[in-house]
């Protein structure tokens, strides 16, 4: 296509929707794994490899996105990628053999991983910075409110259409993307390398994203695999460990053009990387512990879960509109204060759960967490592109490359090491409150008795005997204890997650002024471009 007939603001449009659909993609797998099994004849312990595959494929392409997008540039990545992401989703519902699926499932994440770190850095790089905090909200919108839509579009799906269309949806999406790139994201050249600079290998890359790829893989299945006890999980973590360390080796031995960790020892930096971790992890409070509360002892379906979720993206909308506006007026690091402050409330508020609650008892925890998520998503973004400006880097490729390679993993290695943590976490306190409640249940205990006369005008009406009404009592007493043990570890679990959320305000504190805010790129277009 002509450079002429090129419109860059398509192109924002193509990676914006290309990050959108390959969260969606991944949350329907989370949220729809059960509602698999049946359908393709899969074991739970078969099932649970699938997000891990697809998730893995995303974790590889990662790191492995900045060399391509060095070399080949994005216009040329993403057509590929999304082409053969949606022959990869086309074909699954037709995969006759876990084998198969897992393959189709990789391929997927191998593609759509790369729609992440591209669209850091072209909107980076393409969106005039007057325009940049609407930037910001498109791509919060894009990504937060996209992750609490999938578990009602999930329930319509297996309620109204087929198990198939988990898959077909996403088919039937990407092309609109692949007409975007082509229309909005003009051809690069291929790069050459200079006679006296370092050739572009793809070898440090390669033992980079595998070995990332497998840690992640050892950290999503080792509560299920027992962690050492395991060979499986041991031999990707060990694996995996070496191959991270041989990459980083080989840099220092030998640099490579497209890398630069001078740039990502910076202060502000590595403290915003962690801040998306810290985010990550607090997102779980709504996306996880709420639904599987709801789920485990309410006995929730996924169309009544859907909707507890779903009211969630007009706040968070709201909020984020909101906190691009105070973006515009105040410094980045109150904005973020007061999202991640709001989320450790929402989050305290949830720590009172008892089984007496239902879906409507979350409510107003949920609209104070849809709020906090919005603001701190917004404003986190907001002070990642303002580091990038004010180090004088955007124009540097290597510099914006990297930088998006490490937040893309930073996103995906800091939201796995959450989720791991959380369901460690989660068995650890139900474990505990289990053998504690269950203590003091024992033959002749007052709770055992008072349980056996509550039941026993109804086993009366069956003609039960005396042993048999002690026996269904037990039974009845111990499912009971199990419900408790668990409500009181999602309980805790909300108190961890409002203390490391209150622990992210050391984060914003700690950051560094900037030069260079938001008040004066919207007062003064052209200041950015003098940081470059």
């Amino acid at each position: 296509m002509p450079a002429k007939q090129i419109r860059p603001v398509l192109g924002i449009f193509a990676v914006l929707l290309g990050a959108s659909l390959a969260t969606f993609f991944g949350r329907l797998l989370s949220v729809g794994t059960a509602d698999l099994r049946g359908p393709l004849g899969l074991s739970a312990d078969a099932s649970s490899w699938l997000g891990t595959a697809y998730n893995m494929g995303m974790m590889f392409i990662g790191p492995f996105s900045v060399y391509l997008g060095g070399v080949l540039g994005p216009r040329r990545v993403l057509l590929w990628c999304a082409c053969i992401f949606t022959l990869a989703t086309f074909f699954m519902p037709f995969a006759g053999h876990l084998s198969w699926l897992i393959t189709l499932l990789a391929i997927a994440g191998l593609t759509a991983g790369s729609f992440y770190p591209l669209t850091l850095s072209f909107i980076l790089r393409n969106l005039p910075q007057k325009y940049m905090l609407y930037g910001i909200a498109a791509y919060a919108i894009d990504i937060v409110v996209t992750t609490h839509v999938a578990d009602s579009y999930e329930a319509w799906v297996m309620r109204d259409l087929s198990w198939c269309w988990l898959f077909w949806s996403i088919t039937a999406a990407t092309p609109f993307m692949v007409w975007l790139v082509q229309s909005g994201i003009p051809t690069q050249p291929i790069p050459r390398s200079a006679p006296r600079q370092p050739r572009i290998s793809w070898r440090g890359f390669l033992y980079a994203s595998l070995g990332a790829a497998l840690v992640f893989g050892a950290l999503d299945q080792g509560q299920r695999l027992d962690w050492w006890h395991s060979g499986t999980f041991a031999a990707m973590a060990l694996s995996g460990s070496f191959l991270i360390l041989a990459a980083v080796v080989r840099h220092f031995c030998q640099p490579h053009p497209l890398v630069n960790f001078p740039f990502l020892r910076r202060r502000n930096t590595l403290l915003l990387g962690l801040t998306v971790m810290v985010f990550r992890f607090v997102l779980l409070a709504s996306v996880v512990l709420v639904p599987g509360y709801l789920s485990a002892i309410k006995g929730y379906r996924p169309d009544q879960v859907g909707p507890v979720l779903l009211w969630l993206a007009i706040p968070q909308f709201l909020a984020g509109i909101f906190a691009v506006y105070l973006l515009g007026k105040v410094d980045t690091r109150l904005v973020l204060a007061a999202g991640f402050s709001l989320i450790a409330l929402g989050s305290l508020m949830d720590s009172h759960l008892t089984t007496a609650w239902a879906g409507n008892t979350f409510t107003v925890s949920q609209l104070v967490l849809a709020m906090g998520e919005g603001l701190a998503f917004n404003s986190m973004v907001g002070a990642i592109i303002l580091d990038i400006l004010n180090s004088g880097s955007l124009n540097k490729p290597a510099d914006v490359l990297t930088f998006a390679g490490f937040f893309q993993t930073i996103r995906l290695f800091g939201g796995e090491v959450g989720a791991t943590f959380i369901r460690h976490f989660l068995h650890v306190r139900e474990v505990f409150h289990y053998n504690l409640l269950a203590s003091g249940v024992q033959g002749g205990s007052a709770p055992l008795l008072a349980r056996e006369r509550a039941l026993l005008p109804v086993m009366q009406s069956r003609a039960l005997t005396q042993n048999a009404l002690a026996g269904r009592s037990v039974e009845l007493l111990v499912v009971s204890v199990r419900q408790q043990a668990f409500t009181l570890s999602l309980a805790d679990s909300f108190t961890l997650i409002a203390t490391v959320a209150a622990g992210c305000l050391l984060i914003a504190a700690s950051l560094r002024a900037l030069k260079l805010g938001f008040p004066q790129i919207i007062a003064t277009p052209g200041a950015g471009k003098s940081t470059t």
